[in-house]
C-alpha cells in the first residue's frame, strides 16, 4: 500500500515576501475565475490566508527594522 507524503508547514521553506505575494496574487486570480470544486476553493482559501499572514509578518519585520535603524541613527537636526 502506497502512503501520501506530505509535508507539515515546519518542514516548508519560509518563502520570501515576493515569492508569498506572488502566489497569494496567483490564488486571488484562481478563486477570482471560479470553476474549481467546492474543496480546491476552500484550500485555495486557506492557502490564501496562510500567505496573506506570511507577508503581514514580513512587512512587520521590515518596519520593525527600519524604526530600529531610524532610532539608531544620529539626530540630523
Amino acid at each position: 500500500m502506497a502512503t501520501k507524503k506530505t509535508e507539515t508547514a515546519a518542514e516548508q521553506p519560509r518563502p520570501s515576501y515576493e515569492e508569498a505575494r506572488e502566489e497569494l496574487i496567483d490564488v486571488v486570480r484562481r478563486l477570482e475565475a471560479g470553476g474549481t470544486t467546492l474543496e480546491e476553493s476552500l484550500a485555495l482559501w486557506e492557502r490564501g490566508e496562510q500567505l496573506a499572514t506570511l507577508c503581514q509578518e514580513w512587512l512587520e519585520g521590515a518596519r520593525a527594522r527600519l524604526d530600529q535603524a531610524a532610532a539608531a541613527a544620529p539626530d540630523e537636526s
